[in-house]
């Protein structure tokens, strides 16, 4: 799918790699971008349309759905991100909260748009999903395990909307260097460098798209033996 004249909705459009993609889908020539956020008075990048979204609440994602009938390309990229494992006393609250948002907000999204997007002519999902959709450690173990459940519901989408036409991009990436990760001291991509890897290889009309060199790497060690998974995350 090209940007060129495309209309997108990125969800978590006010700040940090939402607001990334919104801007670099304005310098690839979309023709309007929406920007999702809970308070659309949080964007405030010049040439977006804010949207009041929260991904979480059906009414809101029904509205959306309702009012953008134009929307060529969907970008699941709201997300949160908490601490801990799944034996710490919060973890079943931390779990609830982690897959409303990581899980259900982009499965909403999905299922309001699809009518949508094949109206528009099939049109694309992006979906943001982590390098610890594969690995885990007590760190990020709610975390990652919702990003897991976030890359299953990204392979069922692309065949469930392949007959529409309709591109499904699952992005792999480790730290991002956004206000998120603030307090990881560990090596971390740019946001404007993981989205411009991901519109690349959404336009090459690619599925999947590893975006960082840690990524990779662990890619290729999940049919390794031991398989990388089973060794706690760095990420």
């Amino acid at each position: 799918m090209k940007l060129d004249n495309a209309v997108v909705l990125v969800t978590g459009a006010n700040r940090g790699l939402g607001l990334a993609f919104a801007k670099e889908a304005l310098a690839r020539g979309a023709r309007k971008v929406y920007a999702g956020a809970r308070d659309p008075l949080s964007v405030t990048l010049p040439g977006v349309i804010p949207v009041k979204l929260d991904v979480t609440n059906p009414a809101d994602v029904a509205r959306v759905a309702a009012e953008l009938g134009d929307v060529t390309l969907l970008v699941n990229n709201a997300g949160i991100a908490n601490l801990g494992g799944f034996l710490a006393a919060n973890s079943v609250a931390s779990a609830r909260a982690h897959m409303e948002t990581n899980f259900f907000g982009p499965l909403m999204l999905s299922q309001a748009f699809a009518g949508v997007l094949a109206a528009n002519g099939g049109g694309a999902i992006v979906n943001v999903l982590s390098v610890v959709s594969w690995i885990n450690s007590p760190v990020l173990g709610v975390y990652s395990a919702s990003k897991s459940a976030a890359w299953g519901l990204t392979n069922g989408l692309r065949h469930e909307l392949r007959q529409q036409k309709t591109q499904v991009l699952g992005l792999h990436v480790g730290f991002i260097d956004t206000d998120m990760t603030a307090g990881f001291d560990a090596p971390k991509t740019p946001p404007g460098v993981v989205v411009a890897r991901t519109f690349d290889a959404l336009e090459a009309g690619a599925d999947e798209v590893l975006a960082d060199e840690f990524t990779q790497q662990v890619k290729q060690g999940l049919s390794a033996e031991p398989g990388v998974y089973l060794a706690p995350a760095d990420a």
